[in-house]
């Protein structure tokens, strides 16, 4: 499949790329070599090949999420100019 200059040009707009007529070509016969081996690719038969969301074995290693109590955290409160509720007040975010 070759792509035209149009279609680049198009592309290009696209992707709000300015591009020069040498960078025009060189990107059409590129982006024609890829779409061709997408094409090629097309072709195996993957009917029987499991679906694959990675290949690395490495799976997610999740923690608990345990709550320590802080010897100290009345004294860190204590220390911060505006504190309420056991809580420290700052400014609003939004």
């Amino acid at each position: 499949m070759k792509l035209t200059k149009q279609e680049v040009e198009k592309i290009a707009k696209l992707s709000r790329l300015e591009l020069t007529e040498a960078e025009k070509e060189l990107y059409a016969n590129q982006l024609t070599k890829v779409l061709d081996y997408v094409d090629k690719l097309k072709e195996i038969n993957t009917e029987n090949v499991p679906i694959t969301a990675q290949v690395t074995g490495l799976e997610n290693v999740y923690r608990g999420d345990e709550i320590d109590q802080c010897d100290f955290q009345k004294d860190l409160i204590n220390q911060s100019t505006e504190h309420e509720d056991n809580l420290i007040k700052t400014k609003s975010v939004f």
